[in-house]
């Protein structure tokens, strides 16, 4: 199926997908899909068959869950990319029949949104890689501040906190950053110099809006 009044948003974290999505929504009276729109589904998912969305649902000690190795962590992450991008086709195919705007902060890949969309409904936000890992904690969301103290209650917390940003690492570097650069579609790299409303101008003109 190829979706022609789907806007989708990819990209990095911190570059702003969910920010533009909302105002993109308000703006041209669409559909908001926001990040983790398809958390709803989780809870009567088939482990078997999504054992990566899973994990966290049936997770019985969390301290497993900052103790993995990078490469257990980045393979949970792609894991979950590819079962979030399942979930969000069945959403949207039913979204879509509304003939509404929707615009969307997706996990579906690059390779799979030129099967089903054009470059023209297709944005990639951008932001530093070391973003993500230096500041990863800043936020003051719930989940993340868990994690943090998980960290710290680690017999050794400073090897601990490495291991988890060498985790952050893996998923924020510079190769996945270029392949989202070069994947074709326009791209927004952010810009805290720029103002939100010109970063929304920006995504109008990519979107032909």
């Amino acid at each position: 199926m190829r979706f022609t009044n789907v806007y989708f948003i990819n990209g990095t974290a911190y570059a702003g997908k969910s920010t533009l999505v909302k105002l993109l929504a308000e703006k041209y009276g669409g559909i908001a899909c926001e990040e983790n729109y398809h958390d709803s589904m989780v809870a009567d998912l088939d482990a078997k068959e999504f054992p990566n969305l899973t994990y966290t649902r049936d997770l019985q000690n969390w301290s497993d869950f900052i103790r993995r190795t990078p490469d257990e962590y980045e393979a949970w992450v792609d894991g979950v990319t590819m079962e979030c991008a399942a979930l969000e086709l069945k959403i949207l195919e039913k979204l879509s029949q509304t003939g509404q705007k929707i615009f969307v902060d997706t996990n579906i890949p690059a390779e799979m949104l030129r099967e089903i969309s054009d470059d023209k409904h297709v944005l990639i936000m951008l932001a530093d890689p070391n973003i993500s890992v230096n500041r990863f904690f800043d936020r003051p969301d719930r989940e993340k501040q868990f994690l943090y103290q998980l960290l710290l209650q680690e017999d050794d917390p400073q090897a601990a906190m490495e291991n988890f940003r060498e985790c952050l690492r893996r998923i924020n570097s510079k190769e996945r950053y270029e392949a989202f650069y070069n994947a074709g579609f326009s791209v927004i790299v952010r810009d805290d110099n720029r103002s939100i409303e010109e970063t929304l101008k920006l995504a109008e003109q990519a979107f032909e809006l």
